[in-house]
């Protein structure tokens, strides 16, 4: 099965732990612990990302990719990467899966991003301002 978004809207619609929506191209999740991601088919992927907090928050940005660099195996599923909002850059936890991949699949790399964000904020707290 190749999945778009009205299909995994239908399949992430059924936990009951996440609202979900439509917005714009792609899906809005918010888990019970109001962490917020967005999931968009793009091609023969399925991508699942989640900003984590604004550049600008960081005390020391040279500091905190290098820890990432030395840490992000530590998490998985799920990286960081940086990407710009509105004129603003953002640092973001993101996974990608085939478009062919199975209703758990997604189910799992949704369920890993929440928990990694989670994971990913307490881990560099102390490196932002």
């Amino acid at each position: 099965m190749s999945w778009d978004l009205s299909t995994i809207e239908g399949l992430l619609a059924k936990q009951s732990n996440w609202v979900v929506h439509s917005e714009n191209d792609c899906l809005f999740i918010t888990n019970e612990d109001g962490l917020d991601a967005y999931v968009a088919v793009s091609g023969a992927q399925i991508v699942v990302e989640s900003i984590l907090f604004a550049s600008s928050s960081v005390a020391d940005i040279n500091a905190l990719n290098e820890q990432i660099l030395k840490t992000h195996q530590v998490f998985p599923l799920t990286t960081i990467g940086i990407t710009r909002v509105e004129g603003d850059e953002y640092y973001m936890a993101f996974g990608a899966l085939s478009s062919q991949s199975k209703e758990e699949s997604i189910i799992i790399e949704v369920e890993t991003l929440f928990d990694n964000v989670a994971a990913f904020l307490d881990a560099y707290e102390d490196y932002l301002k």
